[in-house]
């Protein structure tokens, strides 16, 4: 299954609450696409409901929907917040990760 830590939850939440009408999203998705360098790329996106076949995992206060193609590379993936010297965002800590390209934006199972 997928998790969030407690960083990646607050900023998922601060986030939600800054659009101008919070009450529409139920959360997030979180998918897999292809592309980048090494051949996928992660993608996160604000969503209202789910889909058709989606997975959906109750998370303190919001939603986090992954379509079933995505949870396949994702399984055991742990999302993070981090900040650095070099910016902020969210870090995917996924077992299944062969290798990564060299900015970290891109991976291959």
């Amino acid at each position: 299954m997928l998790t969030l830590t407690d960083k990646a939850i607050d900023k998922v939440k601060e986030f939600i609450g800054s659009q101008d009408t919070p009450e529409e999203y139920g959360g997030i998705r979180v998918s897999v696409a292809g592309g980048g360098c090494s051949g996928f790329q992660y993608a996160l996106s604000l969503e209202r409901e789910s889909s058709e076949g989606d997975q959906v995992v109750q998370v303190n206060g919001f939603k986090v929907f992954v379509d079933q193609q995505s949870m396949a590379y994702l399984e055991g993936t742990e999302i993070d917040f981090v900040e650095t010297v070099q910016g902020a965002g969210f870090k995917f800590n996924n077992p299944n990760v062969k290798s990564t390209c060299g900015c970290g934006e891109s991976f291959q199972v």
